[in-house]
């Protein structure tokens, strides 16, 4: 898979899928296991919550976010509320093209209301707002605009959008990242074959990967089969990579982290990953640049929050995996502030 992103690279890479607000609360203390006795049918909790959280998120904003901070120039594909003026502006600022995302007048953007106890447990809603008008959107026209796209990555969203930004990409001869995340439990066995295959790399966290064989009906070879790559994030163990034909190989995370919060550490990882192939990588040396991205990602609040600083992340990549690696990264950063 090869890709040029801009300013002198030739083709853009474009982000289809969900944008989000995340409001995230704490509860100190723990959920409790089960309803009440005396009420058993009744599943009605109140929790008063510590502290709230406002952040920008949603799987393609995070990744574009990612690829911005690499100076890749990439496209958002997605649909939003009349409320997401502040939001974009942000992500302006951030190297992310938003001319491709759609606003639907008097919706909202998708909304994830999420409270998490101090054992980790969480209760989560997620309201999808104007993501549904998002299969509105053509790749075709995206292309258009761009002057051509190299890549495309469809990450989880409105399930006719990934299906028809799937189909494109075959009608296009694009090559496709496929990252179906928690879609898996929300498609048809159908849909979701047809949303993965031919696909240049699926990528998938270790939950969703055992979900995704399940959802299928196939077992993990059969994938392959009818994939480029499959990457699989591990959290702190790395990424674990297996391609048909090969022997699984494992990329090893950075350890020594003060994890601030997990949460937009996958998709930092794989806006690593996705950049490393983009520009024409081994895989496994575009998991390497995602595990480093997704390092920085763990010590900051908020899936968009993490600064971007080249000389502290090829510190990193060396410290974690030696000089040569290092040297091949900085070669995927020429145009990262």
């Amino acid at each position: 898979m090869s890709v040029a992103a801009t300013k002198g690279i030739a083709k853009r890479i474009a982000v289809s899928g969900v944008i989000a607000m995340d409001h995230l609360m704490t509860f100190p203390g723990r959920f409790p296991e089960r309803p009440a006795a005396d009420r058993p049918h009744v599943a009605s909790l109140a929790f008063l919550a510590e502290r709230l959280g406002i952040r920008r998120g949603g799987a393609a904003a995070n990744i574009a976010f990612g690829l911005g901070r690499l100076g890749l120039d990439p496209v958002l594909v997605g649909a939003v509320g009349s409320d997401f003026a502040d939001y974009q502006v942000w992500l302006k600022q951030h190297g992310v093209d938003t001319e491709s995302v759609l606003v639907v007048p008097g919706e909202h953007t998708a909304r994830h209301v999420c409270t998490t106890d101090t054992e980790g447990e969480r209760f989560s809603t997620f309201r999808p707002g104007a993501m549904g008008a998002s299969s509105a959107l053509s790749l075709r026209s995206v292309a258009g605009r761009t002057g051509g796209l190299g890549l495309v990555v469809v990450a989880p969203g409105d399930p006719a959008a990934m299906l028809r930004h799937t189909e494109e990409c075959r009608a296009l001869g694009l090559p496709f990242v496929a990252h179906p995340s928690w879609q898996i439990g929300g498609m048809g066995r159908a849909d979701l074959k047809y949303l993965i295959s031919g696909a240049s790399c699926v990528v998938t966290d270790e939950g969703d990967a055992a979900r995704l064989r399940e959802a299928t009906g196939w077992s993990g070879p059969r994938i392959l089969e009818r994939v480029g790559a499959w990457v699989t994030t591990l959290g702190a163990a790395g990424v674990r990579i297996e391609r048909a034909g090969h022997t699984p190989s494992l990329v090893p995370g950075i350890g020594s982290v003060a994890v601030a919060e997990p949460s937009g550490a996958g998709d930092a990882l794989r806006a690593g990953l996705i950049a490393g192939v983009a520009q024409g990588a081994p895989i496994e040396r575009a998991a390497q640049l995602g595990c480093v991205l997704a390092s920085f990602a763990l010590e900051a609040t908020g899936a968009q929050e993490y600064a971007m600083d080249v000389r502290r992340l090829l510190n990193r990549a060396r410290e974690a995996y030696g000089h040569t690696t290092a040297a091949a990264i900085r070669r995927l950063l020429t145009y990262a502030a």
